[in-house]
């Protein structure tokens, strides 16, 4: 499988995207103050896969004593197109899908690995609901939803902030 969903899962490249949603334009080092966990050159590499790719473009270029800085931001054609996901086989969805799990269990581990961890003052959480949406009560949902995260996903870090991953996962009941 060599689709942009899969390069994008690789857990270094994901954690890039994310942190470029919204339209935000990031130097190298904006980008390493976002994700610490990251050693430089491992980022270097992976944002020129994404932008090899075309996931992610050059929006500007600075000068600076000699060198030129690079100033990124996400192709949003090249991450919105859904006609890439699906091409894919049923296998190929469930590989991407276990990738994405799998990228989930090691964030949790690492959590769970660190000393002293408060699961109740950190907010850890994981829960399932079934809910029952006509298609369009659910795309009022989403659309609703989408608000709530844009209240707080352009917080920038501080040393009061804490980074915490929300993930969602939408799966409508199989039809029997």
């Amino acid at each position: 499988m060599d689709s942009k969903a899969k390069l994008i899962l690789h857990p270094v490249r994901m954690k890039i995207v994310q942190t470029l949603i919204g339209n935000k334009e990031y130097t190298v080092q904006q980008i390493a103050t976002r994700l610490t966990d990251v050693p430089q050159a491992t980022l270097y590499r992976h944002l020129n896969k994404l932008l090899e790719a075309e996931v992610l473009k050059v929006v500007k270029e600075n000068q600076i004593r000699g060198t030129v800085e690079k100033i990124y931001a996400l192709n949003e054609h090249e991450v919105s197109n859904k006609s890439d996901l699906t091409k894919l086989s049923k296998d190929e969805h469930l590989n991407l899908f276990l990738t994405f799990m799998t990228h989930l269990l090691g964030q949790y581990e690492s959590y769970l690995n660190q000393e002293n961890i408060d699961l109740i003052k950190d907010g850890v959480s994981y829960r399932q609901a079934m809910v029952y949406l006509t298609d369009q009560e659910f795309q009022e949902f989403m659309k609703e939803l989408s608000q709530v995260y844009k209240k707080v996903i352009d917080n920038e870090p501080s040393n009061d902030r804490k980074a915490r991953h929300l993930s969602t996962i939408f799966i409508p009941e199989a039809k029997k």
